[in-house]
């Protein structure tokens, strides 16, 4: 499955199929939780929830491509992420796109 966040694959002639998406919901445990607020305290990369999210928006990016095979695509154009904080320490990640198969 070819992934790009162009409307386009150069050399390719594409037929849309659709939007597709993909979406998690993730959270830390209560124990990083309290390590990760200290850690605002004196600055620096909270690696937890950067490990979280990354986590999370591989999770999606896979839920996508598979509501993409079961429509028959090639690849997905026009990808996009976003993420928004659902509660306090929870954060949802979303990717969405355009389902196309080749000509």
């Amino acid at each position: 499955m070819i992934l790009v966040n162009t409307d386009y694959i150069t050399g390719k002639e594409l037929e849309m199929l659709g939007v597709v998406k993909g979406s998690t919901i993730q959270t830390k445990n209560v124990g990083r939780d309290i390590t990760q607020t200290f850690k605002t305290l004196v600055g620096g990369e909270l690696k937890s929830y950067n490990e979280m999210m990354n986590k999370a928006r591989a999770l999606a990016t896979k839920r996508m491509v598979e509501e993409a095979k079961d429509l028959g695509a090639d690849a997905v154009v026009n990808i996009r992420y976003s993420s928004s904080a659902i509660m306090q320490a929870a954060a949802e990640v979303i990717v969405y796109g355009t389902a196309v198969k080749f000509k």
